[in-house]
């Protein structure tokens, strides 16, 4: 009966980015993607050298989507954008264009009767607005006729040994739904950061860089920054913030899309993260992010692994929604 399941199940990759949950479903459910949709021609290049899609159709435009055209699918992943919510933003929400994509979303939803969805969102779209951003989305859902759970979720308790912090949407149409029985995936153990912080032609940042230099004596950082003392500790990962450095030992922090500056130790080095490991950060494997190498620039796959999904995450929530559906089969 399982393997009759996972052989009909079928997905399509909506705001796809470089496809993170694309693959996480592909490896959680052993399901087939019939489809995607992603409309920065950067992104839609490293898709394809990611998941041999190029003979895929991408739909293109999410908001000049006609339903009729979309193929017959039973999960919908999405990672609508999270410009709109974040706290580094200014926090617009459902007032902002960008927030319109999870109408756009849920029209889809509606028109084709979706049986699930998974979608994904910074943590920052909880207490947007008191938290009647929140309330608004769930409600649509809601009202679109889905039972609708969502949960915030640390990728780093969950397969990679990175900090992110997102809130997760898992829906089950309601004449489908078991109320209450959806579960959610267990922590797991924090892997080993080194298997992750392996970039094979590192690039590396001279301690006495001028540039780096004043940022370490700025009013920030000056007279609690040791470099020496940093240079010490082999695989301590270093955030050079806007304003103060930080530290962390054995985990990254979170990967942002549109600034960087991540450093770890190693062999009393600093080595500059690269986009190749934080591919790796965001779940994917070697072989799979290789084939990005001197294909795509480091600065933007740095970007856009910053703005994916975690592959591990998408995974795990896509095997107990496998399960789910498996008990009612």
């Amino acid at each position: 009966m399982a393997a009759d399941v996972k052989s009909k199940l079928k997905f399509m990759d909506f705001c796809a980015g470089i496809g993170a949950g694309r693959l996480g479903v592909e490896r959680g459910m052993n399901a087939v993607c019939v489809g995607y949709s992603e409309i920065m021609q950067s992104s839609i290049k490293t898709y394809n050298l990611l998941h041999d899609a190029i003979d895929e159709k991408n739909f293109g435009d999410l908001t000049g989507i006609s339903t009729d055209e979309l193929p017959d699918f039973d999960v919908m992943i999405a990672g609508f954008p999270c410009q709109t919510f974040s706290i580094i933003g200014q926090r617009q929400g459902l007032e902002d264009d960008r927030g319109q994509i999870i109408y756009h979303l849920i029209k889809i939803l509606k028109n084709k009767t979706v049986p699930y969805f998974i979608l994904e969102n910074v943590k920052g779209l909880i207490n947007h607005d008191k938290g009647n951003t929140l309330r608004t989305v769930v409600k649509l859902l809601e009202e679109a006729g889905y039972h609708t759970e969502y949960r915030i979720l640390n990728s780093v308790n969950y397969g990679v040994p990175q900090m992110r912090e997102r809130v997760y949407f898992v829906g089950i149409r309601k004449e489908k739904a078991k109320q209450g029985e959806f579960v959610w995936p267990d922590e797991v153990e924090t892997p080993d950061v080194r298997e992750y912080l392996c970039n094979e032609n590192p690039t590396f940042l001279d301690p006495n860089d001028k540039t780096f230099q004043k940022y370490l004596g700025n009013k920030y950082n000056k007279g609690r920054v040791d470099i020496n003392e940093i240079l010490k500790k082999e695989y301590l990962v270093i955030d050079t913030r806007q304003s103060d450095l930080r530290t962390y030992e054995w985990k990254v922090p979170t990967l942002r899309t549109g600034r960087h500056g991540i450093l770890y130790v190693k062999n009393g080095k600093l080595h500059k993260l690269s986009g190749f490991e934080s591919l790796l950060l965001q779940g994917f494997d070697k072989d799979r992010a290789r084939q990005t190498t001197g294909k795509v620039a480091e600065q933007c796959l740095l970007s856009q692994a910053g703005n994916a999904m975690t592959v591990s995450i998408i995974e795990q929530i896509s095997a107990r929604l496998l399960s789910y559906i498996e008990s009612m089969a």
